[in-house]
């Protein structure tokens, strides 16, 4: 018999860890970026938008699914539908891609983290050089910032929901928050700071066509940690007294206002530094923005405030981006754990040891998959193009399977556990939501166009990774 389910000691732990696992890199780059190369404030309206009509009761089902089966995602679709082996397929699914995700995930996570000893450590001028990228990611430290990497990720999870996952949301989220707006405050006080503010903020809606809004959604939709079992998993974790629609809601907003923050820090900094810049030369990439562009950005500040000021703003920029990374890769490891943990009755010790080891295992495969080994590097080719071991788990597992989970869990909960259920639960502890105009409008969303949106962002980002042909834009 497995042990009592774990519970967050506070509806305020469970909204920092949810949101938690929402902010992460993304968020702090290529969200603005994104919004800046595809019509700024019309792009995050659209955002907005999408996340408030289309994420949010995304998001509700499957906190609900959690909080009713008190279960890992594969426990909770094989005991809501009898062990129905359809929809099993459906939890399995829910539980190997936030495993993969972490695969990926961790090996950002391991470069920041050396990105951050090299800024602390006084290597700037280093890091400010293009070619450091590329030999930083090849090089045999990064197995050494591996290990504390994963030794901080295994403390935080072996204190378990309460006093691991919870007490470190209570800590980094704040301090991220705190860290975030002073370095806004500071880079708004830079010379032509505010050029960049209002390419970031001031629509134009010419830069809107169908590719740019699928994006939108696409990026909302990842943000929000979305079709990783990990709100299922969370949800699990709640006491009936929980108002979720209310949590829901404050997750969506946090999340979106670290992004929109993020955004008043990053373009500002740009166009401090280059007033001239085209926007459209900007790095598409989050990877290439951390890495390549902005440590020369914060380089040039050395002509302001010394190498040692800039280097203390590295630092901090770097320590930033850390802890969204860290809170992010901490929930989406979660949710395996979870799974071990309730399906094979393991100890919360014994499934982060197994789990720990296939992960160390999978990564190395990932990070050595830039050139270090040629068997990782060109692993297969699909859509005209070679792709290494690293390329096919964002590719299968991030961009694809995150939309089908997505879809999988609307069809879930409207048509095999019906909406009578689906209210039910979300009725428990919040009695503003019963009856009203919201109630209405995720019954009917959750049932209707949000599985075809879905569907055919599903449809099309298959068509264009793998066979190079993109439906929409």
């Amino acid at each position: 018999m497995s042990a009592p389910r774990e519970q967050f000691g506070s509806r305020l732990g469970f909204i920092l860890a949810a949101a938690g696992s929402a902010v992460g890199i993304g968020n702090m780059v290529g969200f603005p970026v994104a919004a800046t190369k595809n019509g700024g404030g019309a792009f995050l309206l659209i955002y907005a938008i999408f996340v408030a009509f289309i994420c949010l009761p995304v998001m509700l089902a499957e906190m609900s699914v959690g909080r009713h089966s008190r279960k890992d995602p594969l426990g909770a679709y094989s005991s809501m539908t009898g062990g129905h082996k359809g929809w099993k397929v459906a939890g399995w699914l829910s539980i190997i891609t936030p495993f993969m995700i972490a695969v990926f995930y961790l090996v950002i996570t391991v470069w920041i983290f050396g990105y951050l000893y090299h800024s602390v450590t006084g290597n700037l001028e280093m890091l400010a050089n293009p070619d450091t990228f590329g030999f930083f990611i090849n090089g045999y430290d990064l197995f050494f910032y591996m290990v504390a990497v994963l030794a901080i990720i295994y403390l935080i999870l072996q204190g378990g929901v309460r006093q691991g996952i919870e007490k470190a949301a209570k800590f980094m989220m704040p301090t991220l928050f705190v860290m975030l707006v002073a370095l806004v405050i500071f880079v708004l006080t830079l010379d032509n700071a505010f050029e960049g503010v209002k390419y970031y903020v001031i629509p134009d809606f010419s830069k809107i066509n169908a590719s740019v809004v699928n994006g939108a959604l696409s990026q909302a939709f990842f943000s929000l940690s979305l079709g990783m079992g990990i709100m299922i998993t969370y949800g699990s974790y709640l006491d009936k007294k929980t108002d979720v629609p209310g949590s829901a809601k404050m997750v969506a907003l946090l999340d979106t206002a670290v992004a929109f923050i993020a955004g008043l820090l990053i373009l500002p900094a740009v166009f401090s530094f280059n007033p001239d810049i085209n926007t459209n030369d900007l790095s598409d990439s989050s990877v290439g923005m951390i890495f390549t562009f902005l440590p020369k950005i914060f380089l040039a500040l050395q002509a302001t405030i010394g190498y040692v000021g800039a280097s203390a703003v590295a630092s901090f920029f770097f320590l930033l981006v850390f802890f969204a990374a860290i809170t992010s890769i901490v929930s989406i490891f979660e949710v395996p754990v979870a799974a071990l943990m309730e399906e094979k009755s393991f100890s919360r010790r014994k499934a982060l040891g197994w789990m720990g080891l296939l992960l160390v295992i999978m990564t190395v495969m990932a990070a050595t998959s830039f050139g270090m080994l040629d068997f990782f590097t060109g692993f297969v080719s699909y859509a005209g193009q070679s792709k290494s071991f690293f390329d096919v788990i964002v590719d299968v597992f991030y961009d694809t399977i995150l939309p089908l989970n997505g879809l999988l869990i609307c069809l879930f909960v409207i048509y095999r556990w019906k909406k009578e259920n689906f209210n039910k639960e979300l009725d428990e502890g919040a009695p503003n939501y019963e009856h009203s105009w919201f109630e209405r409008y995720v019954d009917f969303s959750v049932g209707t166009f949000i599985p075809v949106i879905l569907l055919l962002v599903l449809i099309n980002t298959i068509a264009l990774k793998f066979f190079g042909a993109a439906l929409i834009g």
